[in-house]
């Protein structure tokens, strides 16, 4: 599948209206549903209508997955929950939000951990991942062997160019419901306020917040050069999204099926990543096409006020020894 950046960008009322579904005659023994917080023609949801597809003809039309972009299924902390009664069977979460319920999950979100995309698939495809996933299995979820790509967040401001950790200070910053981006943020000296991200850009716009941080390739999706005027390339965070099946509705099914499900969500995992450091490729060139103005700071820097305020030991201490030194394995040291 080749994702188009016009297509992507523009999306489909038609398509966010319903969920998106393959389409045969024969009436499926199993009817399940996906839920995400993406946009319809993102990467996360094509290649999950694509993995879909190919589930519904593996199994002779028996298991169908219907695709529910676009938090129509409702917020992530309301999706966690509905995914983890079985009200939803599937659901794509970041891992920092999934740490409101297993704290551990955030482990993947230390900030400044991960140098480069290399590093990042090592230790996720590798140990890390491996962790996390043990311990998302003990809360009645399974994860998928390959998490999907939402890339390295970058600051953007309306008021003033982010060069060092002091230009942070008493910057009123957007961040999600986490305490690992609050906890960042205040140790930098910003001002953190949580905002949802359906009224981001109208705190944006508004002045109730000076910045905020996300993917370049979402900055470009969602206009917020059209509210802000810098950006800063910090990749502070790497973040990604883990696809979550219930585990009571996975185990339900026939065992093949069950491998043809993994199998081919493993797949789109590998596919999405692709696409997403494609569409991340272009957007930093496109955002300065429409006057953004790009800063590059030393990362270094970041870190050391964080290890001076004792940030990487507060959360040593939060997230446990075993999961810190698997973390360092990949990262090297951090405290």
């Amino acid at each position: 599948m080749k994702v188009d950046r016009r297509q992507f960008l523009q999306g489909t009322a038609a398509a966010t209206a319903a969920a998106v579904c393959p389409r045969y005659a024969k009436a499926a023994e199993f009817e399940y549903k996906l839920g995400n917080n993406q946009t319809a023609n993102h990467p996360s949801t094509l290649r999950s209508i694509e993995a879909a597809d190919r589930i519904f003809k593996a199994t002779d039309g028996r298991l169908k997955i219907s695709v529910f972009p676009t938090s129509q299924l409702g917020s992530d902390t309301d999706c966690l929950s509905q995914v983890r009664s079985g009200a939803l069977e599937i659901f794509q979460l970041s891992p920092v939000i999934m740490a409101t319920l297993l704290p551990v999950a955030a482990i993947s979100g230390i900030c400044f951990a991960f140098k480069d995309y290399k590093t990042v698939w090592s230790a996720l495809d590798g140990d890390l991942g491996k962790l996390v996933r043990g311990e998302i299995a003990k809360v009645g979820l399974v994860a998928s062997d390959r998490i999907f790509d939402n890339g390295f967040r970058v600051i953007t401001t309306s008021t003033h160019q982010i060069n060092t950790p002091d230009d942070l200070k008493g910057v009123k910053m957007r961040v999600p419901a986490s305490p690992l981006w609050t906890s960042m943020f205040k140790a930098l000296g910003a001002a953190p306020a949580t905002v949802n991200w359906s009224e981001a850009y109208s705190a944006l716009q508004t002045k109730i917040v000076d910045g905020q941080e996300n993917p370049l390739n979402l900055i470009e999706i969602f206009k917020i050069n059209e509210v802000q005027k810098y950006v800063s390339v910090t990749n502070h965070m790497w973040d990604g999204f883990w696809p979550l099946f219930n585990a009571k509705a996975l185990k339900a099914l026939p065992p093949k099926f069950q491998d043809i499900v993994l199998e081919n969500f493993t797949q789109a995992g590998v596919e999405q990543r692709a696409d997403v450091d494609k569409l991340n490729q272009t957007a930093g060139d496109n955002l300065k096409k429409l006057g953004m103005v790009f800063a590059y700071p030393d990362p270094e820097a970041f870190r050391t006020v964080l290890r001076q305020v004792g940030w990487y030991k507060e959360w040593k201490e939060r997230l446990g020894a075993q999961a810190w030194a698997t973390l360092e394995k990949y990262a090297g040291q951090l405290g």
